[in-house]
């Protein structure tokens, strides 16, 4: 399995229109098959910044993700949203 944490800042004028995005986002990709979970955060202390952490069956699974209209058309309607570019890691378990 590999898990992703993926975080930004919103323009603060824009968090609403992001988290709306983002909304439609997680859920048309937690039907993916090989998705395990997907969850979307916003930061209890800045309204404006935001987490995803999506865990996935493997890397053939998130090429899959990537390609997929609903992925690729976020990135394409949110990035304008973003105040700054995305902090992206990737992650292994280790217990």
């Amino acid at each position: 399995m590999i898990t992703i944490v993926a975080g930004g800042r919103a323009l603060p004028e824009r968090a609403a229109d992001l988290e709306r995005l983002a909304l439609d986002l997680v859920r048309a990709s937690r039907d993916e098959a090989g998705n395990i979970s997907y969850d979307f955060f916003a930061d209890l202390s800045d309204p404006a910044r935001f987490t995803f952490i999506e865990v996935w069956k493997d890397q053939a699974a998130i090429d899959l993700h990537n390609a997929t209209p609903h992925f690729q058309g976020f990135v394409e309607k949110a990035g304008p949203l973003f105040d700054g570019p995305l902090e992206i890691g990737l992650y292994r378990k280790l217990s």
